[in-house]
């Protein structure tokens, strides 16, 4: 299953690399869900991580308490400019794919997320296809809220 999830945000380039780090997931999630990471990963910038290995493996926490999955992060590319393609698995999807695109326009830009996945139980996908969607469109409602714009 495959969806996407954009905003424009009137947004400055330091706050964009914001986005980029496990502090700012975590701000767009919160307070539906929370990721683990490791301490050297979630102090470093998602544009300085390595891609093309497994880096580490990531606790999924419901209102940021309850664990519900264990996400595996493999990066395939981070640009800072221009975002990351991330083609991970769990133990609830043996593929997600989470591609986020920063175009810049100036003091704006336009912020897309595609999410693809393929839950290991293909009918559970279609219980968890509105859950994600659910989720991706509350980090956009959370980027708007700091960032003002609008949906698309």
């Amino acid at each position: 299953m495959k969806f996407e999830v954009s905003s424009s945000l009137k947004i400055s380039p330091e706050d964009v690399d914001g986005l980029l780090t496990m502090k700012g997931v975590n701000r767009e999630l919160s307070p539906l869900i929370r990721m683990t990471a490791p301490s050297e990963w979630s102090s470093k910038p998602i544009f300085e991580w390595p891609t093309g290995k497994v880096l580490f493996s990531s606790w999924i926490l419901l209102f940021g308490i309850l664990p519900t999955d264990r996400h595996t992060f493999f990066f395939q590319s981070i640009d800072r400019q221009r975002g990351f393609a991330e083609s991970s698995s769990s133990l609830t999807n043996k593929l997600w794919q989470h591609r986020r695109d920063i175009n810049r326009n100036g003091a704006s830009c336009q912020i897309t997320d595609t999410v693809e996945f393929q839950c290991r139980l293909p009918v559970l996908a279609y219980v968890l296809a509105p859950v994600y969607r659910f989720i991706f469109k509350h980090r956009h409602r959370v980027l708007r809220s700091y960032f003002g714009d609008s949906a698309s």
